[in-house]
Protein backbone atom coordinates (compact mmCIF):
# COMPACT_ATOMS: atom_id res chain seq x y z
CA UNK A 1 0.00 0.00 0.00
CA UNK A 2 1.25 3.51 -0.86
CA UNK A 3 0.40 6.14 1.72
CA UNK A 4 0.78 9.89 1.28
CA UNK A 5 1.05 11.78 4.60
CA UNK A 6 0.49 15.55 4.51
CA UNK A 7 0.88 17.89 7.51
CA UNK A 8 0.03 21.59 7.27
CA UNK A 9 0.01 22.97 10.81
CA UNK A 10 2.40 25.81 11.64
CA UNK A 11 2.54 24.72 15.30
CA UNK A 12 5.25 22.08 14.94
CA UNK A 13 5.44 19.82 18.00
CA UNK A 14 2.47 21.59 19.61
CA UNK A 15 0.15 20.68 16.76
CA UNK A 16 -2.85 18.48 17.52
CA UNK A 17 -3.44 17.66 13.83
CA UNK A 18 0.18 16.46 13.55
CA UNK A 19 -0.27 14.21 16.59
CA UNK A 20 -3.39 12.75 15.02
CA UNK A 21 -1.90 12.19 11.55
CA UNK A 22 1.09 10.46 13.16
CA UNK A 23 -1.30 8.19 15.10
CA UNK A 24 -3.33 7.42 11.96
CA UNK A 25 -0.23 6.59 9.90
CA UNK A 26 1.20 4.43 12.71
CA UNK A 27 -2.05 2.45 12.98
CA UNK A 28 -2.25 1.98 9.21
CA UNK A 29 1.36 0.75 9.15
CA UNK A 30 0.65 -1.67 12.01
CA UNK A 31 -2.27 -3.12 10.09
CA UNK A 32 -0.46 -3.18 6.73
CA UNK A 33 3.26 -3.63 7.41
CA UNK A 34 4.26 -3.38 3.73
CA UNK A 35 3.04 0.21 3.59
CA UNK A 36 5.37 2.76 2.03
CA UNK A 37 4.97 6.34 3.24
CA UNK A 38 5.69 9.58 1.39
CA UNK A 39 5.65 12.54 3.82
CA UNK A 40 5.38 16.29 3.27
CA UNK A 41 5.44 18.97 5.95
CA UNK A 42 3.84 21.90 4.16
CA UNK A 43 4.64 24.33 6.98
CA UNK A 44 8.35 23.47 7.14
CA UNK A 45 8.65 23.33 3.34
CA UNK A 46 5.77 25.42 1.96
CA UNK A 47 4.79 25.20 -1.66
CA UNK A 48 4.75 28.46 -3.57
CA UNK A 49 1.22 29.55 -4.29
CA UNK A 50 -0.03 28.43 -7.66
CA UNK A 51 0.66 30.54 -10.71
CA UNK A 52 0.37 29.44 -14.32
CA UNK A 53 3.71 28.02 -15.46
CA UNK A 54 4.88 29.03 -18.89
CA UNK A 55 7.80 26.58 -18.84
CA UNK A 56 7.54 22.90 -17.83
CA UNK A 57 11.07 23.16 -16.42
CA UNK A 58 10.09 25.99 -14.06
CA UNK A 59 10.90 24.85 -10.47
CA UNK A 60 7.33 25.60 -9.35
CA UNK A 61 5.91 23.50 -12.19
CA UNK A 62 8.30 20.64 -11.44
CA UNK A 63 7.33 20.70 -7.75
CA UNK A 64 3.64 20.87 -8.63
CA UNK A 65 3.98 17.85 -10.93
CA UNK A 66 5.79 15.94 -8.18
CA UNK A 67 2.96 16.65 -5.71
CA UNK A 68 0.38 15.57 -8.29
CA UNK A 69 2.20 12.35 -9.19
CA UNK A 70 2.62 11.39 -5.53
CA UNK A 71 -1.08 12.02 -4.94
CA UNK A 72 -2.09 9.97 -7.98
CA UNK A 73 0.16 7.08 -6.93
CA UNK A 74 -1.19 6.94 -3.37
CA UNK A 75 -3.76 4.38 -2.25
CA UNK A 76 -4.34 6.21 1.04
CA UNK A 77 -3.91 9.91 1.77
CA UNK A 78 -3.72 11.17 5.39
CA UNK A 79 -4.05 14.94 5.71
CA UNK A 80 -3.53 17.08 8.80
CA UNK A 81 -5.92 20.02 8.45
CA UNK A 82 -6.06 22.44 11.36
CA UNK A 83 -8.80 25.06 11.21
CA UNK A 84 -7.31 28.52 10.75
CA UNK A 85 -9.82 31.38 10.89
CA UNK A 86 -12.73 29.07 9.98
CA UNK A 87 -10.96 27.46 6.99
CA UNK A 88 -7.79 25.56 6.07
CA UNK A 89 -4.21 26.82 6.18
CA UNK A 90 -2.81 28.58 3.14
CA UNK A 91 -0.13 25.87 3.03
CA UNK A 92 -2.77 23.17 2.57
CA UNK A 93 -4.61 25.28 -0.01
CA UNK A 94 -1.37 25.55 -2.03
CA UNK A 95 -1.11 21.73 -2.03
CA UNK A 96 -4.75 21.30 -3.05
CA UNK A 97 -4.14 23.70 -5.93
CA UNK A 98 -1.46 21.24 -7.13
CA UNK A 99 -3.77 18.20 -7.09
CA UNK A 100 -6.89 19.71 -8.67
CA UNK A 101 -5.64 19.58 -12.25
CA UNK A 102 -7.85 19.43 -15.33
CA UNK A 103 -7.13 16.35 -17.41
CA UNK A 104 -5.37 14.62 -14.50
CA UNK A 105 -7.73 14.52 -11.51
CA UNK A 106 -10.88 15.84 -13.19
CA UNK A 107 -12.20 16.63 -16.64
CA UNK A 108 -14.96 18.79 -18.01
CA UNK A 109 -17.71 17.00 -19.91
CA UNK A 110 -21.00 18.02 -21.50
CA UNK A 111 -22.65 16.79 -18.28
CA UNK A 112 -20.36 18.85 -16.06
CA UNK A 113 -17.08 18.06 -14.32
CA UNK A 114 -16.09 14.43 -13.77
CA UNK A 115 -13.63 13.36 -11.08
CA UNK A 116 -10.78 11.08 -12.18
CA UNK A 117 -9.06 10.37 -8.85
CA UNK A 118 -11.64 8.12 -7.19
CA UNK A 119 -10.76 4.91 -5.42
CA UNK A 120 -8.46 6.48 -2.86
CA UNK A 121 -9.00 6.39 0.86
CA UNK A 122 -8.64 9.87 2.37
CA UNK A 123 -8.48 10.41 6.13
CA UNK A 124 -8.36 13.98 7.42
CA UNK A 125 -7.21 14.86 10.93
CA UNK A 126 -9.06 18.06 11.79
CA UNK A 127 -8.18 20.18 14.82
CA UNK A 128 -10.29 23.13 15.91
CA UNK A 129 -9.92 25.55 18.78
CA UNK A 130 -13.69 25.84 19.26
CA UNK A 131 -16.77 23.78 18.47
CA UNK A 132 -18.01 23.86 14.88
CA UNK A 133 -20.01 20.63 14.56
CA UNK A 134 -23.33 20.68 12.74
CA UNK A 135 -25.35 21.07 15.94
CA UNK A 136 -23.36 24.03 17.30
CA UNK A 137 -23.97 27.77 17.10
CA UNK A 138 -20.73 28.20 15.12
CA UNK A 139 -21.50 25.51 12.51
CA UNK A 140 -22.19 28.14 9.83
CA UNK A 141 -18.59 29.39 10.21
CA UNK A 142 -17.08 26.01 9.31
CA UNK A 143 -15.49 26.54 5.90
CA UNK A 144 -12.83 23.91 6.60
CA UNK A 145 -14.65 20.59 6.39
CA UNK A 146 -17.20 21.54 3.70
CA UNK A 147 -14.39 22.91 1.50
CA UNK A 148 -12.29 19.77 1.87
CA UNK A 149 -15.28 17.53 1.13
CA UNK A 150 -16.22 19.60 -1.94
CA UNK A 151 -12.67 19.83 -3.34
CA UNK A 152 -12.10 16.08 -2.96
CA UNK A 153 -15.55 15.17 -4.31
CA UNK A 154 -14.81 17.33 -7.35
CA UNK A 155 -11.92 15.01 -8.23
CA UNK A 156 -13.95 11.85 -7.54
CA UNK A 157 -13.25 11.16 -3.86
CA UNK A 158 -16.61 11.18 -2.13
CA UNK A 159 -15.87 9.00 0.88
CA UNK A 160 -13.68 11.24 3.03
CA UNK A 161 -13.18 10.17 6.65
CA UNK A 162 -12.64 12.79 9.37
CA UNK A 163 -10.94 12.42 12.72
CA UNK A 164 -11.89 15.54 14.69
CA UNK A 165 -10.46 17.15 17.80
CA UNK A 166 -12.75 20.04 18.69
CA UNK A 167 -12.54 22.63 21.42
CA UNK A 168 -8.80 22.22 21.94
CA UNK A 169 -8.37 25.91 22.87
CA UNK A 170 -11.16 25.80 25.48
CA UNK A 171 -8.88 24.42 28.18
CA UNK A 172 -6.54 21.60 29.10
CA UNK A 173 -9.30 19.24 30.23
CA UNK A 174 -11.25 19.72 26.99
CA UNK A 175 -8.08 19.24 24.92
CA UNK A 176 -7.38 15.92 26.68
CA UNK A 177 -10.97 14.83 26.08
CA UNK A 178 -10.85 15.92 22.42
CA UNK A 179 -7.65 13.91 21.83
CA UNK A 180 -9.12 10.87 23.57
CA UNK A 181 -12.24 11.05 21.40
CA UNK A 182 -10.19 11.52 18.23
CA UNK A 183 -7.95 8.55 19.04
CA UNK A 184 -11.04 6.44 19.62
CA UNK A 185 -12.24 7.45 16.16
CA UNK A 186 -8.87 6.41 14.70
CA UNK A 187 -9.17 2.96 16.27
CA UNK A 188 -12.69 2.58 14.84
CA UNK A 189 -11.65 3.72 11.33
CA UNK A 190 -8.66 1.41 11.17
CA UNK A 191 -10.58 -1.56 12.60
CA UNK A 192 -13.37 -0.97 10.04
CA UNK A 193 -10.92 -1.16 7.16
CA UNK A 194 -9.04 -4.22 8.43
Amino acid sequence: MKLLHIDSSALGGYSVSRQLTADIVAELQRNTPATTVQYHDLAAQPLPHWTPATDAGDPSAVLGNQMLEEFLAADVVVIGAPMYNFAISSQLKAWIDRILVAGKTFRYTTNGPEGLAGGKRVIIASSRGGFYGKDTAAAAMDFQEPYLRAALAFIGISNVEFVRAEGIAVGDEQKVQALKSARSTIDTLIAKAA
